[in-house]
């Protein structure tokens, strides 16, 4: 399939992509502090710059867009052009989340993942939720009680524990 856009468009729309400051990442942002949560963002001394730090609580939060990090979700779609190379961007772009996951809860932080598909799009948690769990999160609870009914099992990542289709948590070890 032959691209559509000519390089330098290509090239315009590539260089415009945010890794900060992005939708989920705003939403966030701003419905924790509503919340009355205060945060520091893109520690560059904490491994994967997470996007949220509550250093008070020992826990961050990355907000991860389904298509750059590989979310298995009605929201990723792996591009039909040049499918090798995408292939390899985003299975790098996992590696290096895991590696980051590992570090945190190594160093005695507490993870949660926010995927875009929880907050936009036709998976999406009802308005507040995601809030919500997050704030559970943030409060301490476990990851079985943050999840309610959803129920917890191992995925993606070992010692995940899945709290909705769009949240991950993990716990510090002990």
């Amino acid at each position: 399939m032959v691209d559509v856009l000519t390089a330098e468009q290509r090239r315009q729309n590539m260089s415009r992509i945010r890794g900060r400051d992005t939708r989920p990442e705003l939403l966030l942002r701003r419905g924790l502090h509503a919340l009355g949560f205060r945060f520091r963002l893109h520690r560059k001394d904490l491994p994967g710059r997470p996007d949220l730090v509550f250093s008070g609580r020992k826990a961050v939060i990355f907000a991860h867009g389904c298509f750059w990090h590989g979310h298995d979700c009605p929201m990723f779609r792996l591009p039909a052009t040049r499918t090798a190379f995408w292939q390899a961007k985003i299975s790098g772009n996992q590696v290096r989340d895991q590696q980051a996951v590992r570090d945190l809860t190594a160093a005695g932080w507490r993870v949660l993942v926010v995927w875009e598909c929880a907050l936009r799009g036709p998976a999406r948690l009802p308005p507040g939720t995601a809030l919500e769990r997050c704030a559970g999160f943030l409060a301490g609870a476990r990851a079985d009680q943050i999840a309610g009914a959803v129920g917890a099992r191992a995925r993606d990542y070992r010692d995940a524990a899945d709290l909705s289709p769009g949240l991950i948590a993990f716990p510090a070890r002990a």
